[in-house]
């Protein structure tokens, strides 16, 4: 399948055969935690569809430190430290970050909606005209493992 996105660093190119299933700007607290933005632009993608060579050399670490067991990995470059893709260790997405995992922002399409907005968090809605939820849209189908 041709390679539509690429990302990732020199020692791990990372490679995207698909669209995104979902794209959307996260406002959730681990997203700012993480990348220490107000807001994140976020893609999921069937877990087959983002690959990367040698994965087993790469450094996985906790994508929610509070929940350690959690089912997402932030996915490293064991050389150079690189921020690669999050995987779901239960095998149904993997998510590209853009503008943190060195994808092209002005190639890489645009994030559709809002995610984990949440009124108590002290900052207005955003009004740009894209659905805002309280979480993922509400006909977001999570994939089959693979």
């Amino acid at each position: 399948m041709a390679q539509k996105y690429a990302g990732g660093c020199e020692h791990h190119p990372v490679r995207v055969t698909a669209e995104p299933i979902d794209n959307h700007e996260c406002h959730c607290n681990v997203c700012k935690k993480v990348t220490g933005q107000q807001t994140t632009h976020v893609a999921f993608f069937n877990h087959g569809d983002i690959k990367t060579d040698n994965e087993a050399a790469m450094k996985r670490v906790p994508f929610n430190a509070d929940n350690p067991n959690g089912p997402l990995e932030i996915c490293l470059c064991e050389k150079c430290n690189a921020v690669l893709m999050l995987d779901d260790k239960q095998k149904r997405i993997r998510v590209a970050v853009p503008n943190v995992m060195g994808y092209d922002d002005a190639k890489f399409p645009k994030a559709t909606y809002h995610a984990f907005w949440d009124e108590t968090k002290g900052y207005p809605a955003p009004k740009d005209g894209r659905p805002v939820y309280s979480g993922l849209r509400p006909e977001f189908v999570w994939p089959t493992p693979s």
